[in-house]
């Protein structure tokens, strides 16, 4: 071993799992040297997931992000001649109707990103995989790239290290824990060992298990917790033996029982002449916080392994043993098997990205083997480019609110995260129940009174809809179709969609209080926004105005979509709840790199927001102000800002409207929204769910939502969002911009789709929900554009104007017309589609009359 060095340009804490040797193997592919990995146990790890890891890959996934990284996983392992592609089965039992149907869920998601799956039969899976009992189950899908990781993903990850030493680009230091990590004037400046203290540019914490004990370091958690994933081997099964296999039949994958299995090979390989049989537990998962972790000489296999006893798993193993006998006529191997502890997340992703707290801290945590490659890649790609090949919008660190960090809300949502890691199927619209009521509007007890029927989002309680208002059904319900379809009808209420229609025949309020905003004040906050957005942000005629604009990355790219409130003294970003943490981390560090002299703050809880909408938006808002006349279009022009007073409150009134219609965004403090709300209840208007603002009416609008439509993957131009004319100011990303406008034709347009016929095979009429693949009707495949980008809906809701499921979509050039006919698949099922606009292209008053009026 060298000596230990005592400075690095980036040190790896955790070098030995597959994740950490992924990063150290993708920086040095992108010219990174200098580089430092430890590991607390050995290197590779004989203590971490990735020593007891199962190996298997499949792609299949409803999101497009974790399918990539599985993607280029999986080819990353065969390039390197460590992947057995053995194909994977994912069966539906005989009578399980509602696990088949999410199997043909998947089979759709998979095409929409870019896998193989395909559904087949109860015989086409015997055929295959001769365990089976054909009579118990009805069929399944088949991914043909579905594989093992062979020998294993530890053996991977020491190559890895191995040929990073080679090069000179990697120094490796088993046995050595990270003590503490040095941080001086906010930016991490080393690590300290037993060994000595490196002093590092950049660390990157890859620790698995023992992540969060790292991040505590600098006083920062992570939302992810180690779950308890029993793993349990019969044998012997001789049936490969004297092939020299590492697996001989396909992966079996039968979630409707939260179980998988495997075979293990012929009996000479690594783990040999098993049949391996791996259980997710549904109903009481056990988690365990990592400082519970035992160390290495104290455990009896290993700290991450712990023991099992078999009553844990008796009821789901005689399930399985239904479904193949053969585990029924094995013998069990108790010394094999185990609990294996792996991580899962509670906010629906892993922990990657730069630290909240220090420059010059990534994280990379909570990764399964299928993905370690990817996210090898995404990181070092991240660190050396500052963007990713696609949208990383989702696994960014700095995507989380401070109560997203704290210990009640990680053990809450990680345990409801273990109950569904295989089973049930998770609807996309579907709401955590822990962890509830964090933050909530002013008026909450309000709408608690009107019935509200609340989801989440970033803490915020919002309501969809009230059943206050249900009565308005008996108006408005024979133009609100009733969703015959359960799946359709989850999580969705119809009195949303007649809101949405009372609030275009008179007027409407909402509650916004989940916007996130902050102050950009100091001598440099003109300046710094004028080089962040797309937008003119400067010059006196900005002041007291809303400015619609964007952050671009350097590859001009679509980052961020958000409003700034040009005052005097300041801006203020108005943002979403999904995006805005991310985008107040991000504007904090260009600040900081680009040295601009400003204050970032945080005011999201100062504030709350109503939006007043509808064509009597006007007449009814003079009835409370002091002063109506100031309402006046002559007086208040569109996208301006005036002060306001209601009710005796002081109101930041902005003109806009993201429903299409006249009407204001109003800003108050806080503590004066609920005198607010009831000066404008008591005028009779009613009270219209966020799912008018957010879904129903968006679409009919063509109106487009940061982190779904918007992705760094496509211009501002590819989006129809570009301003007609580009600001001389320099601005980041503009050069790129500049590039894409020259262009004569854009490689892919976002489109608005509207589906012709919505009855699916047995007559009933469907509302999709989630994500579904835009196809070729005549070749039944999936449209790609000349950049490789598949077509997938973004957005989709049924628009209850304009009476159709309305979806956007990125379309290739050639197919994006007007009246192009297409089609959709939602559940393995093909729904035709027409091109409705290319482009922004409202479908309800396609001229925006209604705002401006």
């Amino acid at each position: 071993m060298s000596a230990f060095p005592d400075k690095a340009r980036i040190v790896i804490v955790g070098l030995g799992g597959i994740v950490g040797a992924s990063v150290a193997h993708h920086l040095i592919e992108r010219g990174w040297s200098d580089i430092v990995g430890i590991d607390k146990s050995g290197i590779p790890t004989d203590i971490g997931s990735t020593a007891h890891a199962s190996d298997f890959c499949y792609a299949t996934s409803h999101d497009y992000l974790s399918t990539w990284t599985a993607l280029y996983s999986i080819d990353f392992f065969d390039r390197m001649g460590n992947y057995e592609r053995c194909g994977g089965f994912e069966v539906a039992r005989a009578g399980d109707d509602a696990w088949m149907e999410e199997i043909r869920r998947k089979v759709s998601s998979g095409k929409a990103f870019g896998t193989r799956a395909h559904l087949v039969t109860a015989a086409e899976i015997k055929e295959k995989f001769p365990l089976i009992e054909e009579d118990q189950i009805q069929g399944g899908l088949y991914d043909p790239d579905a594989g093992l990781v062979v020998p294993r993903s530890q053996a991977v990850a020491g190559k890895l290290v191995d040929e990073g030493e080679k090069l000179g680009a990697l120094k490796a230091f088993a046995n050595t824990p990270a003590k503490s990590l040095i941080v001086e004037d906010g930016r991490i400046a080393g690590v300290v060992t037993h060994r000595g203290t490196i002093r590092a540019d950049h660390v990157i914490v890859c620790a698995g298990l023992w992540g969060r004990l790292i991040a505590n370091m600098v006083g920062e958690d992570l939302p992810v917790m180690p779950v308890d994933h029993p793993l349990t081997f019969f044998g012997p099964f001789n049936e490969f033996a004297g092939t020299g296999k590492d697996i001989g039949y396909p992966l079996l994958r039968d979630q409707g029982n939260s179980a998988y299995m495997r075979d293990t090979g012929d009996p000479k390989t690594t783990e040999g002449g098993q049949i391996e049989w791996g259980y997710y537990e549904t109903d009481t998962p056990r988690l365990c916080h990592p400082r519970d972790l035992q160390e290495k000489e104290e455990a009896r296999l290993s700290p991450s392994q712990r023991d099992l006893e078999l009553e844990q798993v008796i009821e789901p193993l005689e399930r399985a043993m239904e479904l193949t006998p053969v585990l029924a006529e094995l013998g069990y191997n108790e010394t094999w098997s185990f609990n294996g502890l792996l991580q899962v997340s509670a906010a629906g992703g892993p922990s990657c990205g730069e630290s909240q707290k220090v420059r010059g801290l990534w994280y990379c945590v909570a990764i399964w083997v299928k993905d370690a490659p990817g996210f090898g890649k995404l990181i070092a790609d991240w660190i050396t480019d500052g963007r990713t090949e696609i949208d990383h919008a989702a696994i960014d660190y700095s995507r989380f609110y401070a109560h997203q960090t704290e210990e009640s809300y990680i053990e809450g949502r990680c345990y409801e995260a273990a109950q569904k890691i295989y089973f049930p199927a998770i609807h996309p619209r579907e709401p955590y129940a822990s962890a509830r009521g964090v933050k909530r509007s002013p008026f909450y007890e309000r709408e608690v009174e009107l019935g509200g029927h609340f989801m989440e989002l970033g803490g915020w309680e919002r309501a969809h809809g009230y059943a206050a208002n249900d009565h308005l059904l008996e108006k408005y319900g024979n133009r609100i179709p009733v969703r015959e379809n359960e799946w359709d009808a989850r999580h969705f209420w119809r009195v949303s969609n007649a809101e949405h229609l009372a609030l275009s025949e008179d007027c409407g309020v909402i509650n916004l209080s989940h916007f996130y905003m902050f102050d950009v004040e100091g001598p440099d906050h003109v300046a710094l926004l004028e080089w962040l957005c797309a937008a003119k942000i400067g010059g006196d005629g900005n002041i007291g105005k809303g400015i619609y604009t964007h952050f671009l990355d350097d590859a001009g790219m679509v980052r961020a979509d958000l409003t700034v409130f040009r005052m005097a003294d300041r801006c203020r970003i108005v943002d979403g709840a999904d995006a805005g943490p991310r985008d107040f981390h991000y504007v904090k560090r260009m600040a900081e790199d680009k040295g601009f002299d400003v204050t970032v703050t945080d005011v999201s809880e100062d504030y709350t927001t109503i939006g007043i909408w509808g064509p009597n938006a006007r007449d009814n808002l003079k009835k409370v102000v002091t002063d109506p006349a100031a309402l006046d279009p002559e007086n208040f022009p569109f996208a301006a800002i005036r002060r306001i007073e209601i009710a005796g409150k002081s109101v930041t009134a902005l003109r806009l409207s993201y429903v299409g219609e006249q009407g204001w965004e109003l800003h108050m403090d806080y503590a004066d929204g609920l005198a607010v709300w009831d000066a404008l209840r008591a005028l009779g208007i009613t009270a219209v769910g966020v799912e008018t603002y957010a879904n129903s009416r968006r679409l009919e609008k063509s109106l487009r939502l940061q982190n779904a439509d918007l992705l760094t993957q496509y211009n501002l131009y590819e989006a129809d969002l570009a301003r007609p004319k580009v600001k001389e100011a320099d601005f980041r990303g503009k050069e790129k911009h500049l590039e894409y406008r020259a262009r004569d034709r854009q490689p892919a347009m976002l489109c608005t789709l509207v589906m012709s016929d919505n009855t699916d095979a047995n007559g009933v009429a469907r509302f999709p929900v989630g994500t579904l693949p835009v196809v070729d009707p005549k070749t039944g495949e999936t449209l790609v554009d000349e950049l490789g980008r598949r077509s997938y809906t973004t957005s989709i809701a049924y628009g209850p104007t304009v009476g159709k499921n309305i979806a956007l979509a990125y379309l290739p050039q050639e197919v994006a017309e007007v009246g192009r006919k297409l089609a959709v698949e939602y559940f393995s099922e093909s729904f035709p589609v027409e091109v409705a606009g290319v482009g922004y292209a409202p479908l309800y008053d396609p001229q925006n009359l209604k705002p401006r009026s």
